[in-house]
């Protein structure tokens, strides 16, 4: 059964400028040709650039380096173009407060990160261990995080990474364009005629780590032992970049979090077709790129959905993820790849939202046993027959209310059957592939301020990351703050050998009998069940399609 616009559709909802300051003391040590390294500049360590010098902040044994230009403003006469060189400057640059975030809806967006929104939003920010060097004199491991939001919303600042930089990586937090500035494909905007549009926020995320390549060993990092990750939309760029020729070379390991549930992407004439609707939607029925260009940006992402995150231009994307990925047409690097517990329920339950949530397929609501065929239906875009099988296949009093049973099913269907399917694919190349579900069913949710009983979408991310941004503080207890460390330890050792086992952490490579470690409090552990647990024999159809 081939997968449904619908069921597509839900996969992909689910999912400020710094100041120039000079100083004289540290003009005069740039002159002398001795820029001052992280580790010797005390409270305000100094880094030369290949744009120019930065002064950044250092506390508790970690400097921090923010809203680093990686790429020039991408507006004008540059929006919807690749992304293009940052302007050089002369003194030292301020490197203590956030660039611009990119623009995003601001209607009941709880990731609206704090501070200006701009278009001039290619910024980067850098944390780095105080001392320079790792314990054998080598660069650190590099981790580059690209942050998840549907393609649509959320920022870099909204992730503090302190605590995995205090654990001995450098870290690298980036923005990148969103919604239809970051992937609005049209004609009008074809790099050619009949040519590739649209993956501006996937050519974005490449410019990063080429800034990566070209700087990070100025801050003490290894640019030939570089990781990305990403949570949500972020993991699903992270498999993006897997599979884009244009990243070949660029990263070493690759950590993919919650990232499996759109594995196909739009042809590119579907997109475009998509775009010139939403053309004539912000006023542009002239269909130009003059027109578009000259838009106000309030229309553009207000206006705009990510149907399926990511186009198949011919460029960026040669393929769909998962066609690349059965193929066995991607970077053979060391992959984490994971799920939570419940990825769905958090869209079901604990913000009030649908599982149709940025769709135009309504859900009958409550949830009720009433309903429940009907909503399974409408939610995945399945025959009435199919979804008959679904509801038999997850009968209601096997669980304790119709909200958990639903969002159970859906997970199951969109994140940990196409996960299991995805670590088969990579497994099967002879990759180490390390394969994970967080499991701490208590975790707080920090954007609805409690826990919502089982590990779901986005739970995991306080356990590695500060969220200075969330609206509500999650406050983890001794044995969660217990996981935490070992998580963050595993990350770090993953990040430095592709291996992320610690002691007394086993975690077998899953090819080893399709093992899959259990994250939970406060002592993680081996299963071999996954597959029985979410279902999929049965969703084997459907996992099937994604090839």
């Amino acid at each position: 059964m081939k997968t449904t616009r619908a069921r597509r559709v839900r996969r992909a909802a689910l999912c400020a400028v710094s100041a120039v300051s000079v100083a004289a003391a540290a003009l005069a040590a740039s002159a002398a040709g001795a820029v001052a390294s992280p580790a010797s500049g005390g409270a305000s360590p100094i880094v030369r650039t290949d744009d120019g010098l930065v002064r950044g902040a250092g506390v508790a044994g970690v400097n921090s380096f923010l809203g680093l230009p990686y790429a020039a403003p991408p507006s004008g006469n540059l929006r919807w173009r690749p992304p293009q060189p940052a302007a050089a400057w002369s003194g030292v640059r301020d490197a203590t407060q956030f660039g611009p975030s990119c623009p995003q809806s601001t209607v009941k967006n709880p990731y609206l990160p704090p501070g200006p929104i701009s278009e001039d939003c290619l910024y980067l920010n850098v944390y780095t261990p105080a001392s320079r060097s790792s314990s054998n004199g080598s660069g650190r491991p590099v981790l580059v995080w690209i942050h998840g939001g549907g393609l649509t919303v959320d920022g870099a600042r909204n992730y503090d990474g302190s605590k995995l930089a205090a654990d001995g990586t450098v870290v690298v937090t980036i923005n990148y364009r969103l919604g239809a500035l970051g992937f609005l494909a049209h004609p009008a905007l074809a790099s050619r005629p009949g040519g590739p549009a649209g993956n501006y926020g996937l050519m974005d995320q490449q410019a990063a780590l080429r800034w990566v390549q070209r700087n990070i060993a100025q801050f003490g990092g290894d640019p030939r032992n570089v990781t990305i990750a990403g949570q949500s939309a972020g993991g699903l760029s992270v498999l993006a970049q897997l599979v884009s020729p244009g990243a070949r070379g660029l990263f070493q390991r690759a950590i993919v979090q919650s990232g499996t549930f759109a594995l196909t992407q739009r042809p590119l004439a579907t997109a475009e077709a998509t775009g010139e609707k939403f053309a004539t939607a912000v006023s542009c029925a002239d269909q130009t790129a003059q027109c578009l260009r000259s838009a106000p940006v309030s229309a553009l992402v207000n206006d705009f959905g990510v149907e399926i995150p990511g186009v198949v231009d011919g460029s960026v994307l040669t393929q769909s993820i998962g066609t690349a990925l059965a193929r066995g047409q991607f970077a053979r690097v060391p992959i984490i790849n994971g799920i939570t517990h419940d990825e769905e329920l958090i869209f079901v339950a604990g913000l009030g939202l649908t599982v149709s949530q940025g769709t135009n397929i309504p859900l009958a609501a409550p949830l009720s046993s009433a309903n429940y065929q009907t909503d399974i239906a409408q939610a995945l875009g399945v025959s009435d027959p199919r979804a008959a099988a679904i509801a038999n296949e997850y009968p209601l009093s096997a669980y304790p209310s119709p909200v958990v049973a639903f969002s159970l099913l859906v997970s199951d269907a969109s994140f940990a059957c196409p996960a299991l399917q995805v670590d088969r694919w990579t497994a099967a190349r002879g990759l180490p592939t390390y394969a994970y579900q967080f499991n701490d069913d208590n975790a707080p949710v920090n954007i609805v301020g409690s826990s919502l009983g089982l590990a779901t979408h986005g739970t995991e991310l306080p356990y590695l990351f500060d969220q200075p941004n969330a609206p509500y503080p999650a406050v983890l207890n001794s044995d969660q703050q217990a996981l935490a460390a070992k998580m963050r330890t595993a990350w770090a050792n993953f990040a430095a050998t592709g291996n992320p086992v610690s002691h007394p952490v086993p975690w077998p490579p899953f090819s080893a009998g399709a093992k899959v470690l259990s994250l939970v409090p406060p002592q993680p552990q081996v299963e071999t069940d996954f597959a029985a647990a979410h279902h999929c024999a049965f969703w084997a159809e459907e996992v099937d399609s994604f090839a």
